[in-house]
């Protein structure tokens, strides 16, 4: 989950990476040193405390993809709170505490969420909001992911590991549409990196979810454990849905996936960006 916070007039990006927020140091940097060219400062820094012999911090930071301002996503050393903390003790600024209860606030607004789920779906709402969608529209693609998470953690629960989630997902996409995920996404003329779900018409959505809520339904009757039999009730969940999306097609009259993609066919005059990525990786 990415997310870009405008805050001490610049913008810094942070992205929520195991179980924590991960802030990108160039924008805290450029916040902090007043630089006309916080890269460059931040060489210099890294240079200095490998120097100092304070090697621990550098050892936390990771090199995490956020998006840049030419829209691209690019590697970034990144570092947790805690980590940002002791940078900050390197960079001499006023701005050290107003910033040091700026990062205490933004992560007692991710934990309040994992204590209050309602909150983060609150988030997902408002967010979608602003990039234009229908309150119809978001209310359908929250209701897709409820019905998707549930689909993975039973993958979870009963054996499912690594690539294997990807193509089970990908047999229940291509049993619904007859189209794998990325032969959809390029129907669609997607980015790489554009989730699918984002760019979904009501009825994909809805197609996708009764597929999958099918594959939770035969799981659970079916006790099926280990990667084999979860393959074979996906197939079978993709069947059905794919069976309903026919007889759809037959009363609509034309092809129940459509070629659109919120990309090029905003909702409303407002919607600037669809991309969730600045929010959430959905799945």
């Amino acid at each position: 989950m990415g997310k870009d916070i405008e805050n001490f007039g610049v913008v810094i990006r942070r992205i929520w990476h195991r179980n924590e927020w991960f802030y990108s140091v160039v924008d805290v940097v450029g916040v902090l040193a007043d630089s006309g060219n916080p890269r460059q400062y931040w060489s210099n820094l890294k240079k200095r405390i490998k120097d100092e012999g304070f090697n621990e911090a550098m050892t936390q930071l990771e090199p995490l993809r956020l998006k840049s301002t030419d829209g691209k996503l690019r590697e970034t050393d990144c570092a947790s709170r805690e980590t940002v903390l002791r940078l900050i003790q390197s960079i001499p600024s006023p701005k050290a505490e107003p910033f040091k209860l700026w990062l205490a606030k933004v992560g007692n607004e991710r934990y309040s969420e994992l204590e209050y789920p309602e909150l983060a779906l609150k988030r997902v709402r408002d967010n979608y909001r602003r990039k234009g969608y229908s309150d119809e529209w978001i209310e359908q693609r929250v209701r897709a992911d409820m019905v998707r998470n549930e689909l993975t953690d039973e993958w979870k629960f009963r054996g499912a590991q690594g690539t294997q989630f990807a193509i089970l997902t990908d047999l229940i996409n291509d049993g619904t549409f007859e189209m794998t995920v990325q032969v959809h996404k390029n129907y669609k003329a997607l980015p790489e990196r554009a989730n699918l779900r984002d760019h979904m018409s009501p009825i994909e959505l809805a197609l996708i979810s009764l597929g999958e809520a099918t594959a939770v339904t035969l799981h659970r009757d079916r006790d099926s454990m280990g990667f084999n039999a979860l393959k074979q009730d996906t197939e079978e969940a993709g069947q059905a849905a794919g069976e309903a999306r026919k007889t759809i097609e037959k009363k609509l009259g034309r092809p129940a996936v459509s070629r659109e993609n919120y990309l090029r066919q905003p909702e409303n005059p407002e919607r600037r960006q669809l991309s969730f990525f600045d929010e959430d990786e959905g799945k």
